[in-house]
């Protein structure tokens, strides 16, 4: 754990917000500019290492809603207009404009949520690789796609990607940055215009994405920003200028909006909850294994939602497993989020804490051996602090083997064997990421395929831009990422013609 104090994390804390461009705000982004919000409450941003109030945000009115969404409505025809290349463009100067605000960018998410800066340091780079990504999508839209009817050779048809119109981009707490680039990207490429709302916790470090765009040229009206809590969300879901939705969030929160939109047939993507498992086969390297546990097991101090918090072993290598598990974990840094060499900062909001400390003693109760961590006192008295937990002898049907929990907790669950495994990764209603370790990787591989997910990673996990991201069951609708994450902002259109 840290040696820091309270006093000196707090100090700290209280100098690097000091020296932030962006702290309590009055304004909202509309139509390429910052505007006073029509809106008379606010909202507050605590720092989850101090528990301090440290910056504020209006509550976007009704009327800063209908204002952001009429703003892209306008802004819709000049940009759809423009060739895709031209669009590429201006996102590769967003690119470079994103880089360039790195450092601020990093500091402000990590008083925030509490992200360490070893992870919020990488925010700018992501989202900027993230724009060059889908910026080199331009040819793909520009290509003219004929087809002949298969029945009929005199038949012949265009087919034609039309972005769709007017999305609303809500993204969570836990990737501020990313989890709207990855919206935003496939977005603006296609043509589309964009109203953001980001998650109430973390309404700041967003606007220096705003900032970059405006900077790159990107026209007045295509990128909208709007703050608040669920209520704004929730308008600006049901508005009767949005064309589609996208959303980062919880499962329970998701449902309410797929319902909604499900009402009004309007197009969504949810990217929602996670208990992915790693299958450790019999053969698994653990040394490589214990390189990689940290990031692809609790990143973000457990508050991502594909990592794999549930590992799963056979029995010849459960007791080594758990050795691995709790010695990697409890030696990991938990402390300061701005020191680089922290690993595991305080989860983002007291709430979750709550959440996560219930589910430490649920488990307690229900039989679970405390290997690393457990009920323990946090190193500050203040915050939303939690001691990083390995729990052993977890049986399946145990709450914390079953539901997603969001913070520093992973169990270690024992199979008959492989097959046994499986059935037990697959034994939850979610479905969105998962590891195979294994020395043999195409055994890992063979296993890889029976587990029911949107993605799975053969001795590590990673995303990778060009392939889709996206879960199944309760795990959401649609994916991210690749060609598949660019089509959910078009809608095609095929025209016939005769040829003879």
């Amino acid at each position: 754990m840290s040696t820091v104090t309270q006093s000196t994390l707090a100090a700290g804390h209280a100098d690097a917000a000091a020296a932030l461009p962006y702290r309590h705000v009055d304004d909202v982004f509309i139509e390429g500019a910052y505007r006073p919000s029509s809106g008379q409450r606010r909202s507050e941003v605590t720092d989850p290492a101090t528990g301090a109030v440290w910056a504020s945000v209006p509550i976007a009115s009704d009327g800063d809603v209908d204002a952001a969404v009429a703003a892209a409505r306008g802004a819709f025809p000049g940009w759809s207009g423009l060739a895709p290349s031209e669009r590429a463009r201006r996102m590769i100067a967003m690119a470079d404009a994103v880089e360039r605000r790195g450092e601020p960018l990093a500091v402000t998410n990590s008083l925030e949520n509490g992200s360490p800066i070893a992870e919020t340091s990488r925010a700018a780079s992501n989202a900027a690789g993230i724009l060059r990504y889908f910026a080199s999508l331009a040819e793909y839209l520009e290509k003219e796609d004929m087809r002949i009817a298969p029945l009929d050779p005199t038949l012949e048809t265009s087919v034609h990607r039309d972005p769709i119109g007017v999305c609303a981009l809500i993204a969570p707490w836990n990737f501020p940055i990313n989890l709207v680039v990855i919206k935003l990207a496939p977005a603006l490429i296609a043509g589309c215009t964009v109203v953001i709302k980001p998650a109430s916790p973390t309404p700041l470090s967003i606007r220096f994405i705003v900032d970059a765009a405006a900077e790159a040229g990107i026209p007045q009206g295509v990128i909208n920003l709007v703050t608040g809590d669920g209520a704004v969300g929730d308008r600006l879901v049901r508005h009767p200028g949005v064309d589609k939705v996208a959303f980062t969030g919880s499962t329970p929160v998701g449902r309410r909006i797929a319902a909604v939109c499900g009402e009004l047939l309007r197009p969504v993507t949810l990217e929602l909850g996670g208990k992915s498992s790693a299958i450790v086969l019999p053969n698994a390297d653990l040394d490589d294994m214990g390189g990689v546990l940290l990031r692809s097991c609790l990143r973000n101090t457990g508050q991502t939602c594909y990592i794999s918090t549930r590992i799963i072993a056979t029995p010849e290598r459960y007791e080594d497993v758990v050795a691995l598990a709790a010695s990697t974990v409890s030696t990991a840094v938990l402390g300061d989020p701005l020191d680089s060499s922290t690993v595991f900062g305080p989860v983002a909001t007291s709430a979750q804490r709550d959440i996560v400390r219930g589910y430490i003693d649920v488990a307690i109760e229900e039989g679970a051996r405390v290997v690393a961590g457990g009920d323990v006192p946090p190193p500050f008295e203040r915050g939303s602090w939690i001691v990083p937990t390995v729990f052993a002898d977890v049986d399946p049907g145990m709450r914390i083997a079953r539901e997603e929990i969001f913070g520093p907790v992973i169990t270690v669950l024992c199979a008959r064997d492989v097959d046994d495994a499986v059935t037990i990764a697959n034994n939850t209603s979610f479905g969105l990421g998962g590891i195979v370790f294994g020395a043999d990787e195409d055994a890992a591989f063979a296993v890889a395929r029976r587990i029911d997910t949107g993605s799975v990673g053969i001795n590590f996990f990673a995303s990778n831009h060009a392939a889709p991201f996206g879960g199944r069951h309760d795990s959401g609708l649609g994916v991210e990422y690749g060609i598949e994450g660019l089509n959910a902002y078009l809608t095609p259109q095929s025209v016939h013609r005769r040829t003879r």
